[in-house]
Parts: C-alpha cells; sequence; structure tokens
C-alpha cells in the first residue's frame, strides 16, 4: 500500500512529511529555564504535529488512490 497522498491545493502527489509547529529554539529555552512549561511547550509540539504536502505546506491532504484524488487530477489535466 502506498503512503503517497495528493494535494487539492498545488496538486501534488507525493509521501507527505512531518511538520512540528512551534520553535526548538524556544523549547529549549523553557527547558533550560523551567521544568514545567518546557514539558508543556514539548507536549503541545508532540501532539500538534500533523503531515503535510511537501509542495506547498497544504495540511489538508487525502489519499492518492481515492476517487476524489483521481477526480482532481483527470480536472487538472483536462485543462
Amino acid at each position: 500500500m502506498s503512503n503517497e497522498m495528493f494535494c487539492p491545493v498545488c496538486g501534488t502527489t507525493a509521501a507527505p512529511k512531518s511538520h512540528t509547529p512551534g520553535s526548538i529554539l524556544i523549547e529549549a529555552f523553557l527547558w533550560c529555564c523551567m521544568i514545567i512549561p518546557g514539558l508543556l511547550y514539548s507536549l503541545w509540539r508532540v501532539s500538534a504535529r500533523r503531515k503535510v504536502c511537501k509542495h506547498c505546506g497544504n495540511a489538508h491532504l487525502i489519499p492518492a488512490g481515492s476517487p476524489r484524488a483521481q477526480q482532481l487530477q483527470q480536472g487538472a489535466r483536462a485543462r
């Protein structure tokens, strides 16, 4: 089974990349200063991680083999 996803925004079909919000520098600073804020920030960053399009960063991806993705790809080719 392929892990490729289709991006309806830019039309890219590829494996998504993982995006973690926030900053590693802020996380390191919070860990150095205080344990509890550092822990909370780290937990937030990990829980908010998501897969995004490699090309445009869109988080609303659909499986490349789905009927909707195939319909959008055919519509793009017809233009």
